[in-house]
């Protein structure tokens, strides 16, 4: 899948809201960063903290919800 079609699906998860997923994917990408274990099958062992980020949004394991929790 294309990254322009991993976006769209990943932006109705956050309802049209390029912010939001520019903010989900930073954290999520700091977390994966910092040893966190991705929460997706990976078919490419190099890929980007972002690009994994992007891939867990697009598939709805990582929410805006979880990372509010996570602060409470």
């Amino acid at each position: 899948m294309r990254t322009e079609q991993i976006t769209a699906k990943a932006l109705k998860y956050v309802d049209n809201d390029r912010y939001k997923l520019s903010l989900l994917i930073s954290k999520r990408a700091e977390q994966l960063s910092n040893g966190a274990e991705p929460l997706v099958k990976l078919e490419d062992k190099n890929s980007k903290v972002t690009d994994i980020a992007l891939l867990e949004v697009a598939e709805g394991k990582v929410s805006i919800k979880s990372f509010l929790d996570d602060e409470e």
